[in-house]
């Protein structure tokens, strides 16, 4: 077990006996690899794949001409058979290896370098005491580091011989604290976002020497008194000091301006703003940060004073275009509140805000501000489009898109060759509830219920990030808790929480191919080649919020819980 207040265990390997018998070490992966992904697409070396956060492959032997021919390859049980085990992680391929944890943050190393069985070579358990979403680990060097919980701990594993040589408890102060999101590396750094927001946590970004795992530089997300943006968290409950921003999904880079941007969740108690009076910076926003230093270069808030739970920790993807005849550089989101962003990556400046789903929650967005046309910076607690609860025991007001999103944790991706945004969004509209005295430990901090006797279903939404037109999109009648995977054959891939995998035209949007295999997908899709053959691969393991998500769809009432990386090859 890891030693309190941030130190550090350094693991002995094992001596020069054992090294000699040890197979040849891979190639280690360089920053500049990592900087030039493009270079070996038949590998997919970080958990967005690329720094941009596109989640597109250049990989093409599986196409629209050929998709309807893919087929199961092999697949490898993972994790415990208790029932609830849940994976959310990307898994890593590096040159026939991938690289995968579940739920208890378990870090399997698997060969797939036959093409048709996946052999376990080494698994490295942390012996954490609870099961906590993990979405992955990241490679640096010859290293695979990744996330461990209760406690709070980030380990650095050898890749060929699968034991730990370094681990740091990143607990700190507040032992509710949570890892959720893959590690980034960049440059000689490792860089980690706090989550445990929902269990009362004022969460923070950090950076690791990626060598050793000392913490070079921890920032806060919410600001202590005094400090910029504490003007808005009023009222005399210290509210900031529980007051959430959450990272629980990895950010993104850009090498050429050195900056990582990463989204932050909802204030803590989520439902009731009373508690937390004012804006709640920095809190459902975007943030750039300089990874050297930790310094916060630029936000943007989405949702100021947000009693809807519509945090933004979905990816925010870097992209090029032209605007108004000039070119950009940008970052788009597609919000959980139901409308896509697109902003300068400069300075958070939007370039537009149009909607990709139902919402009523606001009248619209003010495309200059970026912030909701009803928006009052005069008001301690925002009104909006008045379908807020905000008076307990008052009549509920359905409010679209539900708490959930939009799009939430499951990542959108973009295609480079079409320029368009692959947006998987939940349908549902909920009531919600405020409690006001639930926003304690004892209590629980979400303030309030969401209720609902909709079904919740999807849509697969393709947008021009550029215009904010909705080329096109269908409806899925099951959940998307995965995300999607846009592929240069053409296709986007995409899980439910049916058990569907599925492919369409990336033009289109018609359903090319698809298998149901019983369990669902809480966890991104992938592709990786091995001996000049592509594969699919993605990994089944519902969480208790994806199932919850199933409570009005009576014929998956039964549906079973497994663990299983799944590929799939033509």
């Amino acid at each position: 077990m890891a030693q309190r207040n941030g130190s550090i265990r350094i693991v002995l390997l094992a001596g020069s006996i054992l090294a000699a018998a040890a197979p040849a070490l891979a190639a280690e992966v360089t920053p500049q690899r990592l900087l030039n992904p493009d270079k070996e697409p038949q590998n997919w070396l970080m958990n967005h794949r690329s720094y941009d956060g596109q989640r597109f492959s250049p990989l093409a032997r599986i196409n629209k001409s050929n998709v309807k021919n893919l087929r199961l390859a092999y697949a490898v049980p993972l994790g415990g058979s208790g029932g609830m085990e849940v994976i959310h992680a990307t898994p890593l391929v590096e040159d026939g290896f991938l690289y995968i944890t579940d739920g208890w943050g378990v870090l399997y190393k698997i060969d797939v370098t036959s093409g048709d069985v996946g052999r376990i070579v080494w698994r490295m358990e942390p012996k954490q005491e609870q099961q906590v979403t993990n979405r992955g680990a990241a490679l640096w060097g010859n290293l695979v580091i990744s996330a461990a919980n209760s406690p709070a701990r980030i380990i650095a594993t050898d890749k060929t011989s699968g034991k730990a040589v370094w681990e740091t408890n990143m607990v700190f102060d507040q032992s509710e604290t949570r890892l959720t999101s893959a590690p980034l590396a960049i440059k000689d750094k490792i860089i980690v976002g706090a989550a445990g927001g929902d269990r009362g946590v004022r969460d923070w970004i950090a950076g690791l020497d990626a060598a050793s795992g000392k913490v070079l530089w921890r920032k806060y997300v919410i600001p202590a008194p005094g400090e910029p943006g504490s003007e808005t968290w009023k009222g005399n409950t210290n509210a900031w000091q529980t007051g959430g921003a959450a990272m629980w999904v990895t950010g993104t880079y850009d090498p050429d301006t050195n900056q990582t941007i990463w989204g932050t969740g909802n204030p803590v108690p989520m439902f009731d703003p009373f508690y937390r009076p004012g804006d709640n910076l920095y809190t459902n926003s975007a943030i750039s940060w300089n990874p050297d230093t930790g310094a916060m270069n630029w936000y943007f808030q989405y949702t100021p004073g947000d009693m809807w739970d519509y945090d933004e920790v979905g990816t925010h993807i870097l992209i090029d275009g032209q605007v108004a005849g000039q070119s950009r550089k940008l970052v788009t989101h597609s919000a959980r509140n139901g409308f896509l962003y697109t902003m300068d990556r400069f300075n958070g400046q939007t370039v537009l805000a149009k909607p990709y789903m139902e919402v009523n929650w606001t009248k619209g967005i003010d495309q200059k501000t970026g912030k909701p046309l009803d928006y009052d910076p005069a008001k301690d607690i925002q009104t909006y489009a008045g379908v807020g609860n905000l008076t307990p025991g008052a009549p509920l007001k359905k409010v679209c898109p539900s708490q959930a999103g939009g799009n939430n944790y499951w990542p959108s991706s973009y295609s480079p060759l079409t320029k368009l945004m692959y947006i998987p969004a939940l349908t549902a509209c909920v009531n919600i509830s405020i409690d006001r005295e639930k926003h304690n430990a004892q209590r629980g901090w979400n303030g309030g219920l969401s209720q609902t006797d909709e079904r919740f279903e999807s849509n697969l939404t393709a947008i021009d990030p550029l215009t904010g037109e909705v080329k096109k999109s269908v409806h899925l009648r099951y959940p998307n808790y995965s995300g999607t995977l846009a592929t240069a054959g053409g296709l986007v891939f995409l899980g439910l929480l049916d058990g569907t995998i599925a492919a369409y035209d990336d033009t289109t949007l018609d359903e090319l191919w698809k298998v149901n295999v019983g369990t669902g997908f809480c966890a991104p899709p992938m592709t990786f080649e091995v001996n000049g053959k592509q594969y699919l691969a993605i990994a089944s393991g519902l969480s208790t919020p994806a199932r919850a998500k199933l409570v009005n769809t009576p014929e998956l009432k039964e549906i079973r819980n497994a663990t299983v990386l799944y590929v799939f090859a033509l």
